[in-house]
């Protein structure tokens, strides 16, 4: 059998462009080391030139629309090319916050209330608070990185913002004061338990790509019943939606002690400093052993296509 080439894809055409060519740069490096690999750099909604389904095996680092949503998975598949992460049915799903919820919802995961709508038909802002309260976050269902994130704290702020919002689908949450965790997921297994704790209070896009403005805890300090809790929940929401060989779960903790889904990232930061490879460095993974635990599902599934066609 011929070893496939890894293929990483970087970059895209979404806002997180940026954090993807950093991720697939890491990635590529680390795979380096077990495999033969090629970067690609991704600069259209199109696989790139050159990836042959017979000899690359994909491993997308492509973070926020497009490369995270559905859309490079469903050519992938198209042109028969195998590929690490979730498929395109998952990773449409979970990149609709509010479908993940509702999916996460129906297996006992806790979520926050919230409203979901276009900003052709926006609610107003008494309706909201009506059913919501004041303080609440309002993000773009369908992005990610925290791109767009806006919290506001009075009626007059959330009139501001709505009025603001022109274009694309949002969701309106309650806002959960507390503790923010992030769990990896391998194979359909919780890892470590990541805690997130912003110097400015809130984990928005700043916070995430701003050396020294955030601090990270892995393993988080809690109990082993509530870090057995959280774990368990972040199963849960991997297997209600569907997702495939690996993801990072979010949750918030509140004052009064209850986890609540934030989201399902399932093409997360890939460079050693991100969450991913830290929880995966609490179950004794360091970042050249978590890249090849990540493409192996999807190198097992090539050869498995490859033995099958054999005489």
């Amino acid at each position: 059998m011929t070893t496939p080439i890894i293929a990483v894809f970087a970059g895209g055409t979404s806002a997180e462009r940026e954090v993807s060519l950093g991720s697939g740069r890491a990635s590529a490096i680390a795979l380096a080391r077990s495999f033969p690999t090629r970067l690609f750099e991704v600069n259209a909604e199109s696989i790139p030139a050159g990836v042959d389904p017979a000899r690359h095996v994909v491993f997308s680092t492509l973070h926020g629309t497009f490369g995270e949503d559905g859309g490079m998975q469903r050519l992938l598949d198209a042109a028969g090319i195998h590929y690490a992460g979730c498929d395109a049915a998952s990773s449409a799903l979970t990149m609709d916050k509010t479908r993940t919820k509702e999916a996460a919802a129906a297996r006992g995961v806790r979520v926050v209330p919230g409203v979901t709508f276009l900003a052709a038909s926006k609610p107003t802002a008494d309706a909201v608070v009506a059913k919501l309260g004041e303080t609440l976050v309002v993000k773009p269902n369908n992005e990610g990185s925290s791109v767009g994130l806006a919290l506001v704290a009075s009626h007059a702020e959330l009139a501001a913002k709505l009025a603001a919002i022109t274009a694309g689908g949002w969701l309106i949450e309650r806002r959960v004061v507390g503790r923010e965790f992030s769990v990896g997921v391998l194979r359909g297994k919780a890892m470590g338990v990541v805690e997130i704790r912003p110097k400015s209070g809130v984990y928005d896009f700043t916070s995430k790509y701003t050396k020294g403005m955030t601090e990270y805890f892995a393993p988080a300090p809690l109990d082993a019943a509530a870090t057995a809790e959280v774990q368990r929940a972040a199963e849960a929401a991997f297997a209600a939606c569907g997702c495939r060989d690996y993801a990072r779960v979010d949750f918030m903790l509140s004052a009064q002690g209850e986890f609540f889904l934030l989201e399902i990232n399932t093409l997360p930061g890939m460079k050693e400093t991100s969450l991913l490879p830290m929880s995966a460095r609490c179950v004794g993974l360091d970042f050249s052993a978590l890249v090849r635990e990540l493409v192996t599902p999807a190198l097992n599934r090539f050869e498995a296509v490859a033995a099958a066609r054999r005489p």
